[in-house]
């Protein structure tokens, strides 16, 4: 498998290409739009969206900040509140809880 960034070889089971850091998507990989628990400022809005398109955080948050200020305060808003509430949100997933092994002696 090659990186569709920087074109060098990768390992095919790899999940970041070692060489540029890009995040290698598997082409047959469903993407789901939906608000990560981690990387949120307000609801994680602008962070799923970024995810969704594969694009840096930042650049959709200042995308989204000008684009709400050239159309007025609260459309942008608006917009933000119904896609807080129609994104679902990314699935908990909890550390497996180890069994330990007490010996006494």
């Amino acid at each position: 498998m090659y990186c569709n960034q920087c074109g060098k070889q990768i390992q095919d089971d790899a999940t970041f290409c070692p060489y540029c850091g890009r995040h290698v998507r598997v082409n047959g990989a469903q993407r789901i739009l939906q608000r990560p628990r981690e990387n949120r400022r307000i609801a994680g809005v602008c962070a799923g969206l970024a995810e969704y398109l594969d694009l840096d955080v930042t650049l959709v948050r200042l995308l989204w900040a000008v684009i709400s200020v050239m159309t007025g305060i609260f459309p942008g808003i608006i917009a933000y509140l119904v896609a807080w509430i129609v994104m679902p949100e990314a699935p908990l997933y909890l550390p497996a809880v180890g069994t330990q092994q007490v010996t006494t002696s």
